[in-house]
């Protein structure tokens, strides 16, 4: 399997994600349909993908995920104010033969905000 970023969620839960384009197809290869799936709202993002049926997923593994995400985006490096990050399942992302590496698009999602002191903390905490 491809080598991937990792995070270890509060809960236990194992989150894989994307270094950068190729990587980020790589790591929806292997998404399942009932697993959620993690990206900014903006391109340059990777995708994170909680590996668990999303039924056992809480609201503090979705912010955990979600902080994870925004701080490894093009939109955090770029800005450093509050990101948006979207989240959907396994089987809502799909690809067309005219999309470039690493783009997928999403019939459906849903949407959460994380804050620039969430991520600040997140990689203090990452660095010590």
């Amino acid at each position: 399997m491809a080598k991937f970023r990792q995070l270890n969620l509060v809960s236990g839960k194992l989150v894989l994600g994307g270094k950068n384009a190729k990587n980020n197809e790589d790591l929806i290869k292997q998404v399942l349909n009932d697993e959620m799936v993690f990206h900014t709202k903006e391109a340059g993002s990777p995708f994170c993908n909680i590996k668990e049926n999303y039924k056992k997923i809480s609201k503090k593994d979705i912010k955990e995920t979600a902080i994870f995400c925004a701080a490894f985006s093009k939109d955090w490096k770029k800005n450093k104010k509050d990101v948006i990050v979207h989240y959907f399942l396994g089987k809502e992302i799909y690809k067309e033969k005219s999309m470039k590496e690493g783009t997928f698009g999403v019939k459906k999602f849903k949407e959460i905000k994380v804050k620039k002191e969430e991520i600040d903390k997140f990689l203090e905490s990452q660095s010590s």
